[in-house]
């Protein structure tokens, strides 16, 4: 089994990339004057907020690796795993990153919806590209809350410096948005695999396990569950819950005509563990139960 080394605290990691620790809790630091860390795997105990400006090593977050092209960001949530590969000994790395434990914004507005950004839990090959202005945009924020670091603490530095934080990572969600609409030829793509894995997934009798998640779908797309998730939002309006409750639906209404089945065997062969939950979907997104509907018609 691969060794994973748990870096638990700011203060623990800021040490090991020999930096001068501002705050127990946060951090801002600059790639020029770190120490580069080992190649191995890394668990880490706080959040991250990865900005470079330079291609200088390769990540791995899972089974995919993200090769660094200039001004990228990447988000990294507690207990997540990175594997640094190695380095481009070449070129000096250039960027910043932010670190803050769970600790810092716990009972805070911020910790109250820290969850709520997603890309905290994408992968590092869908990380967020940034144009010449956001990296300028970004640079100020991750700037302000190192400046504020290095005041002497007083009872405005917390407010100050999560407000900042929660600034950045809206306008993040913001920049997130704008990458989802530029790269609208590679989402067709996955759109349209998305709707292969599904049309496969019940024409190759895979609903014995189940019904196909999000999850599943995700990594047959080899993508991040929020990631997918989010993407499918931007895209088509609806959750990725939903537009494969949708595409259930439409199977189901074509297979209930075959009269020599059951409504609880068209149920089951939809992946169904129960044929009341078939019935309770059926009828919420339908209007009537499974057996109207074949009466009906």
């Amino acid at each position: 089994m691969e060794n994973i080394i748990h870096v638990k605290s700011v203060s623990e990691y800021t040490e090991l990339r020999g930096a001068e620790v501002l705050h127990p809790l946060v951090n801002v630091l600059d790639y020029e004057k770190l120490r580069f860390l080992e190649p191995a795997s890394y668990n880490f105990g706080f959040y991250c907020v990865f900005l470079k400006e330079t291609k200088c090593g390769d990540l791995k977050y899972g089974k995919e690796t993200y090769d660094y092209q200039e001004e990228s960001l990447v988000f990294v949530a507690p207990g997540q795993v990175l594997t640094v590969q190695k380095y481009n000994t070449d070129v000096k790395p250039k960027g910043k990153v932010l670190i803050f434990h769970p600790d810092f914004v716990r009972g805070t507005t911020l910790g109250n919806i820290i969850n709520d950004y997603s890309f905290f839990s994408y992968a590092v090959n869908e990380a967020l590209h940034l144009s010449k202005k956001e990296v300028t945009m970004v640079l100020d924020m991750f700037n302000i809350i190192e400046n504020e670091l290095k005041q002497n603490i007083d009872k405005h530095s917390k407010t100050l410096v999560i407000s900042h934080l929660q600034l950045l990572l809206n306008y993040c969600t913001r920049f997130y948005d704008r990458q989802f609409i530029t790269r609208e030829h590679a989402n067709k793509g996955i759109l349209e695999r998305f709707e292969s894995v599904l049309n496969s997934y019940f024409t190759d009798n895979k609903t014995e396990k189940g019904l196909p998640s999000v999850s599943f779908i995700a990594e047959e797309l080899n993508l991040s569950a929020n990631y997918f998730g989010d993407l499918i939002r931007k895209e088509m309006g609806i959750s990725a819950q939903e537009y494969i409750q949708n595409k259930v639906i439409s199977i189901a209404k074509e297979r209930i005509f075959d009269v020599e089945k059951s409504i609880s065997q068209v149920a089951y062969e939809l992946g169904f563990k129960y044929p009341q939950h078939f019935n309770r979907l059926f009828k919420k997104k339908v209007g009537i139960t499974p057996l109207e509907y074949r009466n009906l018609n």
